[in-house]
């Protein structure tokens, strides 16, 4: 009976396009400000409202009482810098090559003239920013210049302001960037960044950990910023770096200004948080308030970021006004290269909760997260079961403000605003999910495929299962939701079938089956 569901009636590249031709009708159109949370490396079963048990996130959890909570929401990667790239583009990142995980000194991933989610609200008369971790590289493949005009970045794809961090908190350089300029850099202090080879005479981690306030597990042993060795070496910049213990509030500072600053009009922030991510230094206000070590407070810390953000929509009289979403950018990992405790103090907390593997994996752990939308008056309360993206953002929020999409853009989102406003639970067609090592899965229905890999299955640095099988795998998550059955053998014409839609999906588009071809 399962297998008579998923029988194709029409050709996958058909329905495929089916995005591109949805319409919303013209007295359907407003624009609403959008305000997108997203965390890093939060795990779906991380925060209270979505099951967990040794940990309170009353904040975000008041966000799903009143608004609409998924269960099956999912990131297209299992790691930071592909999902940003698909939120953004409405383009799988595995398309492009170089869009793994970024190095810090990375160039410009999304380049100017590609259309993205805030250059199509921007045409629509909105103002965008985005505030918090970027990841996505900034400046030309010849190097960023950290001393002068650091160009391209956000604000040659359609965001009007930018207070980045660059990459993430364990790579240098640790500093922030506003629009084209690092923050409070003095000129007598040139930054000079490399990941190739030390630069200046600052210790590192490998070398002085005597020097550390938070020891190193694996990797993270170069030079040393604020008490924490990084990945790669930093010289100058000494009035620019962060602290931090800060980061968070002042990060959640900045996007409360742009709000404020911009609430007669409409506007769209992309607030990309950091604080679950390693290095885990919470401030003094969360440190030890969790029970379960520094991941555990800087979750309590989100969530009051989330807070903040929440009372100040409300106290501008917004709420009525605003689509506040809230996700992440893949699931949870404990220890991700400093000795912080977070596997020691876990408590019995389930930061993946039902779900197998976490961070880097192709089984749901790394992909499915939290996911929570909120709409005053608009969007009613209550749970969904939808299959959903995060990659139809793109097309679903140009639709509802009246943007056209050109065909060669956005290929891979659709227009699901319907489900994401909770007027149907309807499920997407199907939902791509990517591992670290760039192996693909694809869900339909109840069924779960991942593509043979011959990649290494397990992270022990990390300790967790990245999903690489040399043999085809097949999951029925109806059943079997933590993907422990591999019924692949016993259920051949259902491997046939979801391997083919996956190879054809491979093909669309404009590149040639060279240009994306998996490593």
């Amino acid at each position: 009976m399962q297998s008579k569901k998923l029988n194709l009636l029409v050709s996958p590249l058909c329905f495929l396009s089916i995005g591109a031709m949805q319409i919303i009708d013209a007295q359907t159109v407003e624009k609403p400000n959008i305000v997108i949370i997203y965390a890093d490396d939060l795990g779906y079963g991380d925060i209270s409202c979505y099951g967990a048990t040794k940990i309170s996130t009353p904040n975000i959890d008041n966000l799903a009482r009143q608004g609409l909570r998924f269960t099956n929401m999912h990131a297209t990667s299992a790691t930071s810098t592909p999902s940003r790239y698909s939120l953004l583009t409405g383009k799988y990142a595995w398309r492009k090559k170089g869009t793994g995980i970024a190095a810090g000194d990375a160039s410009a991933l999304i380049q100017p003239g590609q259309t993205t989610l805030p250059s199509l609200l921007k045409k629509a008369g909105y103002t965008t920013a985005v505030v918090g971790k970027w990841h996505l590289g900034l400046g030309t493949a010849g190097g960023t210049d950290w001393n002068g005009e650091i160009k391209p970045g956000p604000m040659d794809i359609g965001f009007d302001y930018n207070f980045l961090i660059p990459a993430t908190g364990d790579r240098v350089p640790c500093v922030f960037v506003e629009n084209r300029r690092v923050v409070n850099l003095d000129p007598k202090d040139p930054i000079e960044v490399s990941y190739s080879h030390p630069v200046g005479n600052e210790p590192t981690g490998k070398n002085h950990p005597e020097l550390l306030k938070m020891q190193l597990s694996h990797g993270h042993d170069q030079t040393i910023i604020n008490g924490i060795s990084r990945i790669g070496y930093m010289s100058g910049g000494k009035a620019a770096r962060w602290v931090d213990e800060d980061i968070a509030d002042i990060i959640t500072g900045k996007a409360k200004k742009f709000i404020e600053g911009n609430k007669d009009k409409p506007f769209f922030l992309y607030f990309s948080t950091h604080d679950v991510h390693v290095p885990r230094v919470p401030n003094a206000r969360f440190a030890g308030k969790s029970g379960l070590g520094p991941r555990g407070d800087v979750i309590l810390q989100l969530d009051n970021s989330v807070k903040e953000i929440m009372e100040t929509l409300k106290a501008l009289d917004l709420l009525g006004k605003t689509i506040v979403i809230f996700s992440s950018d893949n699931g949870p990992v404990l220890n991700d290269g400093y000795k912080d405790q977070a596997v020691e103090l876990q408590n019995g907390h389930k930061p993946a909760g039902p779900f197998r593997g976490g961070k880097y994996s192709a089984f749901d752990g790394g992909t499915r997260i939290p996911f929570i939308v909120y709409w005053s008056g608009r969007v009613k309360p209550g749970e969904s079961k939808a299959l959903v993206s995060q990659i139809d953002f793109m097309r679903s929020f140009a639709m509802m403000v009246g943007i056209t999409i050109p065909d060669n853009e956005g290929i891979d989102s659709e227009n699901n605003l319907n489900v994401i406003l909770g007027k149907s639970q309807k499920d997407r067609d199907y939902v791509i999910e990517q591992n670290a090592n760039n192996t693909l899965a694809i869900l339909k229905g109840n069924w779960k495929y991942i593509e043979p890999s011959n990649a290494d299955s397990y992270n022990r640095l990390v300790n967790i299962e990245l999903g690489n099988n040399p043999q085809p795998q097949l999951y029925n998550l109806k059943t079997d939701l933590g993907e422990k059955n591999n019924v692949a053998s016993t259920t051949p014409k259902i491997v046939k079938e979801l391997s083919k839609l996956l190879e054809e999906i491979k093909g669309k588009g404009f590149q040639t089956q060279e240009d994306f071809k998996l490593k």
